[in-house]
């Protein structure tokens, strides 16, 4: 791999761990920091088209059932498309206040993020996520 993916892969992994601080700190602005204008995020029985609306169901959650919420995150793969296009394929759950580690893998979703790098940055255009079903489901 060379320096710039290396850079870049760093700099994509900044970005997510920061959106996953936010969630933690209930900071559905700083969440959505290095989330595109038109990012769309896709979740089960929700589509959501721009970073301001993201930005605003955050927001209600953090306000409500994800008040003192924070996430567990495994990375399990990042494929670059081009210069300027990645893909990241991660593995995530929600830790509700108290918890300090998923017992019970049906909360898990295996979740797609794609990043674009626009003036130097890399940033969150996609996100989408879906159950981790046990094997044979």
């Amino acid at each position: 791999m060379s320096n710039t993916r290396v850079e870049d892969e760093a700099a994509i992994q900044a970005v997510l761990a920061d959106s996953y601080q936010a969630w933690e700190a209930g900071d559905a602005d700083g969440m959505v920091a290095d989330y595109t204008a038109d990012a769309t995020a896709i979740m089960t029985g929700s589509f959501r088209d721009s970073r301001e609306m993201i930005r605003d169901s955050m927001a209600q959650g953090f306000a409500g059932p994800l008040k003192g919420s924070s996430t567990y995150n495994k990375q399990l793969s990042i494929r670059f498309l081009g210069k300027d296009a990645a893909i990241v394929v991660s593995e995530s759950a929600i830790l509700f206040p108290g918890e300090t580690e998923i017992t019970d893998d049906h909360r898990k979703v295996n979740a797609t993020w794609v990043f674009e790098k626009r003036d130097a940055r890399w940033l969150i255009a996609a996100y989408h996520n879906s159950p981790v079903l046990a094997p044979g489901q």
